[in-house]
């Protein structure tokens, strides 16, 4: 089973590769944007139930 660091770790790391697709597709290709709001939106909460302070690594902040 993965440590609480682990998760930590791996959210976010696909969070801040999420927030870089998103920002490359928003004018290009809502559609695909808004599928991927979703799982940004679940990143967000995972990582602040955690406690991981997302002011710094949050460029979409919604």
């Amino acid at each position: 089973m993965p440590s609480g660091a682990d998760i930590i770790k791996d959210s976010v790391s696909e969070f801040s590769r999420l927030q870089r697709w998103m920002i490359s597709v928003k004018d290009k290709d809502p559609d695909t944007y808004d599928s991927m709001h979703d799982r940004y939106i679940e990143l967000k909460v995972t990582l602040s139930s955690l406690g991981v302070n997302l002011s710094e690594l949050d460029k979409i902040k919604e």
